[in-house]
């Protein structure tokens, strides 16, 4: 008895995620779900420097500073709430000193810029359509940080407008790295904030204009361009609240932890899952609570865990536990 309907999942027959591999997430928090699984394996990875970004136009003025070496200023952020924010950057990065601020906003710019360029894998996640453009100097904004809605004007994005802001994005990555390949994917968080029709509008924008923009241009880019289903795995493979959060929106862990095995079997390679299960051990026994410290059962568990550490250290010097 089949109890699920689901998606049909093929290993890329292009370059795969190893231990040599550098990837770059940026996108919605779904993005950082991953990369925590990548940390967790001791992936070599870098997750939203400037924080979760939500829609398209907010990723591509990232990776646009980033490519252009953009020095942010005083004329780029401001203060509200006895806080100073930038437009551009989720509210993790602001700051109660303005300095402070402008350092934070400079170093994530450097680090963007150099993640770009050595990264082998690019994974962005798209969690809306839905934009807020601030009335002031007609600008889309990643986070309006509490700034009164009055002030912003919220439009949906059109297929065409998303289509043209992944061509932007993949034009400035490539104008730095010809090589690395970038898989696009599209939240499964809903953001029911902008109301359920609306979501759903949104996500459909997302869908078309990503699928649009793969098939326009696979050949211009030899499949170097990817999309993987978090969506529809989601909605389909896991429809069910029991894979919820408490707040009905945001995947639980065994969601996630089912989005990332099918992840792990389309992009990572198979030559590395020993690897992968010597770190796990490695983690849990690191996590591990002994009854009695002083044992000589525990001594002996610490001394096969060091070993272990070590030997994966000598095959792997970037790995550090």
């Amino acid at each position: 008895m089949n109890l699920q309907t689901k998606i049909p999942l093929e290993k890329t027959p292009k370059k795969l995620i190893d231990y040599k591999s550098n990837v770059l997430l940026l996108g919605s928090c779904f993005s950082e779900n991953i990369g925590k699984k990548l940390t967790y394996y001791k992936f070599k990875n870098v997750q939203n420097p400037f924080g979760i970004l939500f829609h398209p136009k907010a990723i591509e003025a990232l990776i646009s500073d980033a490519v252009k070496d953009k020095e942010y200023s005083e004329s780029d952020v401001f203060y509200h709430n006895e806080q100073w924010h930038c437009f551009n950057a989720h509210s993790k990065l602001s700051h109660s000193y303005k300095e402070d601020l402008l350092i934070d906003l400079n170093k994530n710019v450097r680090l963007t810029h150099k993640q770009i360029k050595e990264s082998t894998h690019i994974i962005i996640t798209i969690g809306t359509a839905w934009v807020y453009r601030f009335v002031e100097t007609g600008k889309v904004v990643a986070n309006c940080h509490k700034v009164p809605q009055k002030q912003f004007n919220k439009t949906l994005l059109s297929v065409d407008a998303i289509c043209e802001s992944l061509n932007n994005i993949t034009d400035l990555v490539r104008k730095v790295n010809d090589k690395v390949s970038i898989i696009f994917t599209v939240s499964p968080v809903r953001h029911l904030k902008d109301g359920f029709i609306e979501n759903t509008k949104s996500k459909a924008h997302l869908i078309t204009a990503i699928h649009r923009y793969l098939n326009q241009e696979t050949s211009i880019v030899d499949g170097e361009l990817f999309y993987f289903p978090s969506y529809e795995i989601m909605m389909d493979e896991l429809r069910d609240y029991r894979f919820y959060k408490e707040d009905m929106i945001h995947p639980n862990q065994t969601a996630i932890n089912y989005i990332w095995e099918a992840f792990k079997n389309v992009w990572i390679l198979e030559s590395v899952s020993k690897t992968m299960e010597d770190i796990n051990t490695i983690q849990k026994g690191l996590k591990h609570k002994p009854f009695n410290p002083k044992s000589q059962a525990h001594q002996k568990f610490l001394q096969n865990l060091q070993d272990k550490i070590k030997n994966i250290e000598l095959q792997f010097p970037n790995i550090v536990f």
